[in-house]
């Protein structure tokens, strides 16, 4: 054989075997996503690059239900992955030392949350403080000296010792009661899955002197009435001459009693030399958050609203130079909303996420000229930190659970640097998804997204899952989500359509203000003309084989649909929907929203104005035109959507003689987390869209792609 044929088969031969590994790898067995399988993924949690840049630490959480959840630190230079906490009690609320050679986190591993420092050079974690009471999260000074914590305590309670003693006897005294009531003065008297109880969440500072243990913190507000926004909201000052901190002035009981029905978070600042207390945003009347100090302390960053009492106004940048005490708006005409936001290592540079056209991109701000400059605008991204010029960030589409990305701050150089999935995933596949257009409302471009069924065969017409995003100013967008995640539609056959009506998020503040007095009419024509053009753009969808499935606003439209477009569907889902807006209002917990998108209150202004919205949008008033099969939904301790408006929703539909099912989750509130109760949820779901849809069997196209 001459060395020209015996080069030729081999060649012949290399390509065969790269041919066959890959049909070999195409014809692995495939394992169906199931909600099960998402409930075991691995999720990720404080992931934070080290000051050097050498050394990124992140959580892991083994599975939603996982009794796993570990630290592990990853070295940036050789790609080496350890795990560094085994103790059964997890951690959280992880920051780095300033010299990175050791971390703080918070853990219950002696028995309540407190602070310990782990060094990275060996040796187990050491307790930095042993309070009477938990310590909910914590920040730190850069000279790792002053401790700034949010504790929970009885409000007015002047603790003389520091030592929580007043607080602790409010306790027991609460405990041994012999009544099980709940008096309340002032709105709100519970929130989410709460109801409101005499203790809040308190801002205190301590100092740490030598290596002794902390016992002791200072209470920066005793007589506030209400809980502080988060210690995701406090900015400590590199300089340490103050923190700032976002919370609604309840500095009395006067202060708080308008808490229910306005947004005006303020910043204050803590002078922390002499305490005294300052609010640098007392002008704005609307939501002002997310302090952050530049990395010298020259400059502080945050972002406001402009309009009172609307929660989902734009959220722009503001800077305060901390010498001069100027304040000025920053990339004031940038059209999105900031989300996080932090400095960059030059002190000048700001690195933010915003909503933008169906993803949650990272944008590069020059704080000086305001000029804006996205760096990464794929899929959902956040968890921002930084070193040098390279951004450390998670990233999740809809095909893709979060993992831990970096990239340069000139858009350069993105590399992933986990796959904490690999090994559940290595078998499932997912579903193709792409973004569509098409004229809606008053012509305008709106957006959506579309997903094939997972074993798409051309030439078959499949099944349509109709899926309607809640808020109303949200968007599902490019997102992989817990509770509701598109890839499982598709695994089940369906094809999945999902539309950002007018009032979505990430498209400019006209686009989302536009829903507001207008619940059933942008959004509904919008969700009929994007219905219309996907199945008409894609033939292999049968819209005549379609259920609508949506929660909270989502579910309003689901009664709404019922009333104004319910010959479209075969079946429909209703979770958490509003059903009745007068009773709606009455029960709900956070007034400033129905106050703000249905135009005031359902009995009118002072001048005896009132809102047709609470008619003219009232999806009971129009139960005389319902006729599709529905099955509704709802948690027990929803307090945002009160179980009343799903109980009268199912009441409507079994009065009226249509197909329908009630399920109830007495432990759930707004939202399905209890990784056995979405289990349930889901195959409820799948077996009433079964029941209508017939999805079992993919029918062949008339006419042929």
């Amino acid at each position: 054989m001459n060395i020209k044929l015996a080069s030729l088969l081999l060649a012949a031969c290399v390509s065969f075997i790269s041919f066959a590994e890959s049909n070999i790898n195409e014809l692995q067995p495939q394992e169906q996503f199931t909600v099960e399988k998402l409930n075991s993924l691995n999720q990720l949690h404080d992931v934070v690059i080290s000051p050097n840049g050498k050394y990124l630490v992140y959580g892991l959480k083994e599975g939603t239900a996982g009794k796993s959840n570990h630290l592990y630190l990853k070295n940036i230079a050789t790609g080496k992955v350890k795990q560094i906490t085994s103790n059964k009690l997890s951690e959280w609320n992880v920051i780095w030392a300033n010299n990175s050679k050791s971390l703080y986190f918070l853990s219950i591993r002696s028995g309540s949350a407190q602070i310990w420092q782990l060094a990275l050079n060996g040796g187990e974690a050491q307790q930095i403080t042993d309070l009477a009471l938990d310590v909910n999260s914590f920040k730190i000074s850069t000279n790792e000296q002053l401790f700034v914590l949010a504790i929970s305590v009885k409000p007015d309670c002047i603790e003389t010792d520091n030592g929580f003693a007043c607080t602790k006897a409010a306790m027991k005294k609460a405990k041994e009661q012999k009544h099980h009531t709940r008096v309340y003065n002032n709105l709100m008297v519970r929130h989410w899955d709460t109801w409101a109880s005499d203790f809040k969440e308190h801002l205190f500072v301590a100092r740490k002197h030598g290596s002794a243990i902390i016992t002791t913190a200072k209470d920066l507000i005793p007589h506030w009435q209400n809980n502080i926004a988060g210690m995701g909201e406090v900015a400590i000052d590199p300089q340490l001459k103050s923190l700032v901190f976002s919370a609604k002035n309840s500095a009395t009981v006067k202060n708080n009693h308008n808490n229910a029905w306005t947004t005006n978070f303020d910043l204050f600042e803590v002078n922390l030399n002499s305490y005294q207390i300052t609010n640098i945003t007392r002008d704005n009347k609307a939501w002002d958050a997310k302090p952050v100090f530049s990395h010298d302390g020259r400059f502080l960053a945050y972002k406001a609203m402009a309009t009172p009492a609307y929660e989902s106004d734009k959220f722009s940048l503001r800077l305060r130079d901390n010498v001069t005490g100027r304040i000025s708006k920053v990339a004031q005409n940038w059209d999105r909303s900031v989300s996080e936001l932090i400095f960059a290592d030059d002190n000048r540079t700001l690195l933010v996420t915003a909503q933008d056209v169906g993803q949650k991109s990272i944008f590069v701000v020059n704080s000086e000229f305001g000029d804006v400059r996205s760096i990464y605008n794929d899929g959902t991204n956040g968890s921002l930190s930084t070193a040098g010029d390279s951004v450390y960030f998670t990233h999740h589409d809809l095909a893709h659970p979060a993992n831990i990305f970096t990239v340069k701050t000139d858009g350069y150089g993105l590399k992933q640097l986990t796959n904490v999935n690999k090994k559940k995933l290595a078998k499932v596949k997912f579903a193709d998804f792409e973004q569509f257009n098409f004229k809606g409302w008053n012509n305008e471009i709106v957006h959506g997204y579309l997903l094939k069924p997972v074993n798409y065969e051309q030439g078959k017409k499949y099944p349509m899952a109709f899926l309607v995003h809640g808020g109303p100013q949200g968007s599902f967008g490019n997102m992989f989500h817990f509770r509701w995640n598109a890839q499982l539609w598709a695994a089940q056959g369906y094809g999945v359509v999902m539309i950002d009506f007018h009032g979505s998020t990430g498209y400019g503040q006209q686009f989302t203000d536009s829903i507001a007095r207008d619940w059933g009419g942008k959004p509904l024509e919008d969700l009929q003309k994007g219905f219309d053009f996907i199945v008409k753009q894609q033939p292999w969808l049968n819209g005549d084989n379609a259920c609508a499935l949506g929660a909270s606003y989502g579910g309003y439209m689901m009664n709404w649909i019922q009333g104004h477009w319910s010959n479209r569907f075969k079946c429909i889902v209703n979770h958490a929907g509003l059903f009745d807006m007068p009773s709606f209002y009455q029960s709900t917990e956070e007034l400033w929203f129905p106050e703000h998108d249905l135009g005031g209150t359902p009995w009118g202004n002072d001048q005896g104005n009132v809102s047709d919205d609470y008619t003219k949008f009232n999806p009971s008033a129009f139960v005389k035109n319902w006729r599709t099969p529905m099955l509704v939904i709802q948690g027990e301790l929803d307090y945002r959507v009160p179980y009343a408006q799903s109980l009268g929703a199912f009441t409507a539909l079994q009065r009226s003689g249509i197909d329908s099912k009630l399920v109830m989750f007495k432990d759930e509130d707004h939202h399905i987390r209890n990784p056995d109760n979405l289990v349930f949820w889901y195959n409820q779901v799948f077996a009433w869209m079964k029941q209508y849809t017939a999805t079992s069997v993919a029918q062949k196209m008339e006419v042929q792609e």
